[in-house]
């Protein structure tokens, strides 16, 4: 006759997946699992946990091994989650299973991996050390580089949790040295990040001619935004810069709407902007022709541009020359403009000749207090539009008429601008700078197919822009 003892044990032997998983049974459970491949990612049906939820619960190494080398038709489910948002390494980051941490980290496991509450696994790590004093699973998760800093849903890092005490000392030193190097490695990392990102700048910039004041705020700018990145990198807080709303001021062909999209490219490129987009609007954007009609559609062009910049071009012509034009509804769309820039979802750039736009500044007297930053577009000299029509040729996109042409040796800047200055007027190269060089290197391209014979078999010759055709080109403007 058996003993109560024996039944009793008999009785409360494992019978099911996650039974085995639990008591560590690893015949009985690689015989169950085999019969039946689906209770790979079984879930029990109270807590929703999967036999790796238990087996690494319970630091049953020989099983959570089995199990990550599994060869059936389907893989363990490393990031599954129990009915708290818990993955597999949480459950052995709670109960200090060490073994098991190591086995589902070497096999991709996420590290920071968040449960409902918003704990990572080295949060209940640290939790397990504080009540069994001994810290091996959290050294372990810190030499896979887990975040001392990530914070739960109260806001609570992993060192907020260490209660004041000396049984505590040995764990608390041990994050606060890891935070520290993480924090250093961050800040390296940060600076050759802000390294490439201002090389990436000076790139752009590059394509600028003149504008010297303007190209000395951007790379200003620039840069205090990509310090206050390394700054953040290092724990540092630091407050949100917010860019200014701005005037561009010149004739025609002086760079502003090109100075405007790099612009948008810098504030997008340093997280100060969401998007690089810029959105080009003038007044038949803006403005309606009856009554009712310019507020919606004003209001509709600034939804378009937020997050990026609303670029504002001939401003001007949002103002009525005649102070008694009480039918103009310019003066509605500057005011629904207006209405916006202190909320901070877009920024407003405002672009016209210098004298015209004397009127929108004082057409509003919020306008200077919105608009901080006035820059000045000088007319281009001669060299400077030598030196645009240069960069025009070395950066020729493949569906331009010019892809595939290039300057002859002889069209050297010094030479391009002594041609500009002796064949242009004064006059001409104020009211058309930058334009001047795209028209007159679209009539440099026909001369030179005027002048070839079509028995030509010089590749270079077919596909080469001489002086001769540079002069050919300025003279057609004077005609």
């Amino acid at each position: 006759m058996q003993r109560p003892q024996d039944q009793r044990s008999r009785s409360t032997k494992p019978t099911t997946i996650h039974g085995f998983a639990q008591s560590g049974d690893l015949l009985g459970f690689q015989r169950l699992l085999r019969s039946n491949p689906s209770l790979l990612n079984e879930r029990n049906p109270v807590m929703a946990h999967t036999p790796l939820h238990v087996s690494s619960g319970h630091n049953r190494a020989e099983i959570v091994k089995f199990i990550l080398d599994w060869q059936g038709p389907d893989k363990a489910e490393l990031e599954a989650n129990n009915m708290y948002g818990e993955t597999p390494l949480h459950m052995a980051a709670k109960n200090g299973c060490n073994e098991a941490a190591k086995m589902l980290l070497a096999h991709g496991a996420s590290i920071e991996a968040k449960a409902n509450n918003g704990m990572t696994p080295l949060h209940l790590a640290v939790w397990h050390s504080l009540l069994a004093e001994e810290c091996s699973t959290v050294s372990t998760l810190l030499e896979y580089n887990a975040d001392c800093s990530a914070k739960d849903n109260e806001g609570m890092t992993p060192l907020n949790h260490l209660l004041e005490g000396p049984g505590n000392e040995k764990l608390r030193q041990l994050l606060h040295w890891h935070l520290e190097e993480q924090r250093k490695r961050r800040a390296i990392e940060a600076c050759s990040e802000t390294k490439a990102k201002m090389d990436e700048l000076e790139n752009e910039i590059s394509n600028i001619v003149g504008l010297h004041a303007l190209k000395t705020q951007l790379r200003k700018w620039a840069k205090g935004m990509l310090l206050d990145e390394r700054r953040r990198a290092l724990g540092l807080k630091v407050g949100t810069r917010r860019p200014p709303h701005m005037a561009f001021l010149g004739n025609p062909g002086t760079g502003k709407t090109m100075v405007a999209r790099i612009l948008g490219r810098l504030l997008y490129m340093v997280g100060i902007l969401p998007t690089d987009r810029v959105t080009e609007v003038q007044r038949t954007d803006l403005v309606g022709e009856f009554v009712g009609h310019t507020g919606p559609k004003t209001r509709r062009k600034i939804k378009e541009a937020e997050g990026g910049i609303l670029f504002v071009d001939e401003a001007y012509r949002l103002i009525p020359m005649q102070k008694s034009d009480d039918k103009d509804y310019g003066l509605e769309a500057l005011e629904e403009i207006m209405s916006v820039m202190d909320s901070g979802k877009v920024v407003v750039i405002f672009a016209g000749y210098n004298e015209p736009m004397k009127r929108v500044i004082g057409s509003n007297e919020g306008f200077c207090r919105r608009v901080t930053k006035f820059f000045y577009f000088d007319d281009f000299s001669s060299e400077e539009l030598a030196k645009i029509l240069h960069i025009k040729m070395n950066d020729v996109v493949e569906d331009s008429l010019l892809y595939g042409f290039k300057l002859h040796p002889f069209c050297s800047i010094e030479a391009v601008a002594a041609l500009i200055e002796r064949v242009t007027t004064e006059k001409q190269r104020k009211e058309m700078n930058g334009g001047l060089v795209d028209t007159v290197l679209v009539n440099a391209r026909e001369n030179l197919d005027l002048r070839l014979n079509f028995d030509c078999l010089d590749t270079a010759e077919l596909l080469t822009i001489t002086l001769e055709d540079l002069e050919a080109g300025l003279q057609l403007l004077s005609q």
